[in-house]
Protein backbone atom coordinates (compact mmCIF):
# COMPACT_ATOMS: atom_id res chain seq x y z
CA UNK A 1 0.00 0.00 0.00
CA UNK A 2 2.85 2.34 0.94
CA UNK A 3 4.69 2.05 -2.51
CA UNK A 4 1.30 2.92 -4.04
CA UNK A 5 0.38 6.24 -2.00
CA UNK A 6 3.44 8.29 -4.21
CA UNK A 7 1.57 7.34 -7.46
CA UNK A 8 -2.16 7.79 -6.11
CA UNK A 9 -1.19 11.23 -4.87
CA UNK A 10 0.32 12.05 -8.15
CA UNK A 11 -2.82 10.77 -9.95
CA UNK A 12 -5.00 12.90 -7.59
CA UNK A 13 -3.11 16.11 -8.15
CA UNK A 14 -3.17 15.65 -11.84
CA UNK A 15 -6.91 15.20 -12.22
CA UNK A 16 -7.16 17.91 -9.88
CA UNK A 17 -5.35 20.03 -12.51
CA UNK A 18 -7.39 19.01 -15.47
CA UNK A 19 -9.97 19.60 -13.46
CA UNK A 20 -9.33 23.49 -12.77
CA UNK A 21 -8.40 23.56 -16.33
CA UNK A 22 -11.67 22.17 -17.47
CA UNK A 23 -13.44 24.66 -15.44
CA UNK A 24 -11.57 27.33 -16.45
CA UNK A 25 -12.15 26.67 -20.05
CA UNK A 26 -15.90 26.21 -19.20
CA UNK A 27 -15.97 29.64 -17.80
CA UNK A 28 -14.07 31.03 -20.67
CA UNK A 29 -16.82 29.51 -23.02
CA UNK A 30 -19.56 30.85 -20.92
CA UNK A 31 -18.54 34.50 -21.18
CA UNK A 32 -17.59 34.63 -24.73
CA UNK A 33 -21.05 33.19 -25.66
CA UNK A 34 -22.39 35.82 -22.84
CA UNK A 35 -20.53 38.85 -24.46
CA UNK A 36 -21.87 37.99 -27.93
CA UNK A 37 -25.21 37.93 -26.61
CA UNK A 38 -24.80 41.50 -24.99
CA UNK A 39 -23.68 42.57 -27.94
CA UNK A 40 -26.53 40.74 -30.30
CA UNK A 41 -28.82 42.23 -27.71
CA UNK A 42 -27.65 46.10 -28.46
CA UNK A 43 -28.00 46.18 -31.66
CA UNK A 44 -32.03 44.50 -31.22
CA UNK A 45 -32.51 47.32 -28.44
CA UNK A 46 -31.01 50.23 -31.19
CA UNK A 47 -33.37 48.42 -34.04
CA UNK A 48 -36.42 49.44 -32.31
CA UNK A 49 -36.00 52.46 -30.27
CA UNK A 50 -35.62 50.64 -26.98
CA UNK A 51 -33.24 53.31 -25.60
CA UNK A 52 -33.47 52.74 -21.70
CA UNK A 53 -32.94 48.83 -22.79
CA UNK A 54 -29.91 50.18 -24.55
CA UNK A 55 -28.70 52.03 -21.83
CA UNK A 56 -29.24 49.18 -19.27
CA UNK A 57 -26.22 47.40 -20.90
CA UNK A 58 -23.71 49.85 -19.91
CA UNK A 59 -21.32 49.26 -16.61
CA UNK A 60 -21.47 52.63 -14.14
CA UNK A 61 -18.60 54.32 -15.47
CA UNK A 62 -18.69 53.22 -18.85
CA UNK A 63 -17.81 55.52 -22.23
CA UNK A 64 -19.69 55.67 -25.53
CA UNK A 65 -18.06 57.10 -28.34
CA UNK A 66 -20.17 56.76 -31.92
CA UNK A 67 -18.63 58.02 -35.03
CA UNK A 68 -17.43 61.60 -34.37
CA UNK A 69 -20.10 62.74 -32.21
CA UNK A 70 -17.48 63.06 -29.44
CA UNK A 71 -16.94 61.25 -25.61
CA UNK A 72 -20.14 60.56 -23.19
CA UNK A 73 -19.05 59.46 -19.61
CA UNK A 74 -20.62 57.30 -17.39
CA UNK A 75 -23.90 55.46 -17.19
CA UNK A 76 -26.37 58.28 -16.66
CA UNK A 77 -24.79 60.49 -19.34
CA UNK A 78 -24.90 57.16 -21.79
CA UNK A 79 -28.63 56.95 -21.10
CA UNK A 80 -29.13 61.02 -21.90
CA UNK A 81 -27.53 60.08 -25.34
CA UNK A 82 -29.52 57.24 -26.04
CA UNK A 83 -33.01 59.46 -25.29
CA UNK A 84 -31.96 62.12 -27.24
CA UNK A 85 -32.97 59.78 -30.47
CA UNK A 86 -36.64 59.97 -29.01
CA UNK A 87 -39.48 57.44 -29.47
CA UNK A 88 -39.71 55.15 -32.37
CA UNK A 89 -41.39 56.67 -35.15
CA UNK A 90 -44.09 55.18 -37.54
CA UNK A 91 -42.16 54.53 -40.51
CA UNK A 92 -38.69 54.90 -38.77
CA UNK A 93 -36.18 51.89 -39.62
CA UNK A 94 -33.13 51.92 -37.57
CA UNK A 95 -31.81 48.29 -37.95
CA UNK A 96 -28.09 47.27 -36.46
CA UNK A 97 -26.80 44.03 -37.60
CA UNK A 98 -24.17 43.02 -35.36
CA UNK A 99 -21.48 40.92 -36.99
CA UNK A 100 -18.89 38.40 -37.65
CA UNK A 101 -17.30 39.12 -33.92
CA UNK A 102 -14.06 38.48 -32.69
CA UNK A 103 -14.16 38.49 -28.92
CA UNK A 104 -11.35 38.09 -26.38
CA UNK A 105 -11.28 37.31 -22.79
CA UNK A 106 -8.82 38.26 -20.18
CA UNK A 107 -7.25 36.15 -18.11
CA UNK A 108 -8.38 37.86 -15.11
CA UNK A 109 -11.64 36.69 -16.22
CA UNK A 110 -13.74 40.17 -15.76
CA UNK A 111 -12.56 42.26 -18.43
CA UNK A 112 -12.88 41.50 -22.50
CA UNK A 113 -12.68 42.71 -25.93
CA UNK A 114 -14.63 42.66 -29.02
CA UNK A 115 -14.59 43.75 -32.80
CA UNK A 116 -17.88 43.32 -34.40
CA UNK A 117 -19.21 44.67 -37.55
CA UNK A 118 -22.20 46.65 -37.67
CA UNK A 119 -24.27 46.85 -40.93
CA UNK A 120 -27.12 49.38 -40.99
CA UNK A 121 -30.38 49.96 -42.51
CA UNK A 122 -31.46 53.55 -41.48
CA UNK A 123 -34.12 56.08 -42.69
CA UNK A 124 -37.54 57.36 -42.52
CA UNK A 125 -40.24 56.44 -44.91
CA UNK A 126 -41.54 58.95 -47.37
CA UNK A 127 -38.01 61.19 -46.21
CA UNK A 128 -34.66 59.16 -47.12
CA UNK A 129 -33.23 55.60 -46.51
CA UNK A 130 -29.70 54.87 -45.80
CA UNK A 131 -26.87 51.91 -45.72
CA UNK A 132 -24.46 52.37 -43.16
CA UNK A 133 -21.26 49.99 -41.96
CA UNK A 134 -19.60 50.81 -38.76
CA UNK A 135 -16.62 48.51 -36.44
CA UNK A 136 -17.53 48.44 -33.06
CA UNK A 137 -14.03 47.82 -30.95
CA UNK A 138 -15.58 47.51 -27.60
CA UNK A 139 -14.77 46.65 -23.89
CA UNK A 140 -16.68 45.02 -21.52
CA UNK A 141 -16.52 44.80 -17.80
CA UNK A 142 -17.82 41.52 -15.63
CA UNK A 143 -19.88 43.75 -12.65
CA UNK A 144 -21.70 42.59 -9.87
CA UNK A 145 -21.01 39.11 -11.65
CA UNK A 146 -22.82 40.68 -15.21
CA UNK A 147 -21.31 41.15 -18.40
CA UNK A 148 -21.61 44.85 -19.39
CA UNK A 149 -20.22 47.19 -22.07
CA UNK A 150 -17.79 49.26 -20.43
CA UNK A 151 -16.48 51.16 -23.30
CA UNK A 152 -18.62 51.21 -26.98
CA UNK A 153 -16.47 52.92 -29.72
CA UNK A 154 -18.11 52.38 -33.06
CA UNK A 155 -15.74 53.79 -35.83
CA UNK A 156 -17.92 54.89 -38.83
CA UNK A 157 -16.60 53.66 -42.14
CA UNK A 158 -19.52 54.64 -44.33
CA UNK A 159 -23.14 56.46 -44.98
CA UNK A 160 -24.91 56.46 -48.54
CA UNK A 161 -28.10 56.65 -49.70
CA UNK A 162 -29.79 54.08 -50.50
CA UNK A 163 -31.23 54.83 -53.87
CA UNK A 164 -27.45 56.25 -54.87
CA UNK A 165 -25.24 53.53 -53.41
CA UNK A 166 -21.24 53.55 -52.35
CA UNK A 167 -20.10 53.71 -56.03
CA UNK A 168 -22.00 57.77 -56.43
CA UNK A 169 -22.04 58.92 -52.67
CA UNK A 170 -20.64 58.82 -49.29
CA UNK A 171 -21.34 60.52 -46.50
CA UNK A 172 -18.32 62.47 -44.13
CA UNK A 173 -17.99 61.53 -40.59
CA UNK A 174 -20.56 62.31 -38.62
CA UNK A 175 -20.33 64.99 -36.25
CA UNK A 176 -21.24 66.01 -32.67
CA UNK A 177 -24.75 67.00 -31.83
CA UNK A 178 -25.40 70.73 -32.00
CA UNK A 179 -28.43 70.69 -29.04
CA UNK A 180 -26.72 67.90 -27.01
CA UNK A 181 -22.60 68.21 -26.85
CA UNK A 182 -20.31 65.62 -25.57
CA UNK A 183 -18.26 65.59 -22.67
CA UNK A 184 -15.03 65.13 -24.56
CA UNK A 185 -14.37 65.77 -28.37
CA UNK A 186 -12.49 63.27 -30.26
CA UNK A 187 -10.07 63.63 -33.10
CA UNK A 188 -11.84 63.20 -36.51
CA UNK A 189 -11.00 60.77 -38.87
CA UNK A 190 -11.14 59.20 -42.44
CA UNK A 191 -14.22 57.55 -43.75
CA UNK A 192 -14.98 55.74 -46.97
CA UNK A 193 -14.50 56.30 -49.77
CA UNK A 194 -10.81 57.39 -48.08
CA UNK A 195 -8.93 54.20 -46.98
CA UNK A 196 -8.65 53.96 -43.14
CA UNK A 197 -8.90 50.58 -40.87
CA UNK A 198 -9.84 51.01 -37.28
CA UNK A 199 -7.04 49.33 -34.60
CA UNK A 200 -7.39 46.12 -33.75
CA UNK A 201 -7.33 45.16 -30.19
CA UNK A 202 -6.09 41.96 -31.15
CA UNK A 203 -2.54 40.42 -32.79
CA UNK A 204 -2.77 38.19 -35.76
CA UNK A 205 -3.82 35.06 -34.52
CA UNK A 206 -1.32 33.02 -36.41
CA UNK A 207 1.66 35.52 -37.14
CA UNK A 208 1.39 37.43 -33.37
CA UNK A 209 2.19 40.35 -35.46
CA UNK A 210 0.19 43.64 -35.02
Amino acid sequence: MSDSSPDLAAELAALRQRLDSLEARTQAAEDHLAIANLQRAYGYYVDKSQWEHVADLFARDAVLEINGRGRFIGHERIREYMRHFGPPKRGLLMNHMQLQPVIHVEPDGVHAHARVRALMMVGQMGDHAMWGEAIYENDYLKEDGVWKIARLKAWQVLYTPYDKGWAVEASPLLSEFGDFPPDEPIEAYPVFPDYFCPPYHYRNPVSGRE
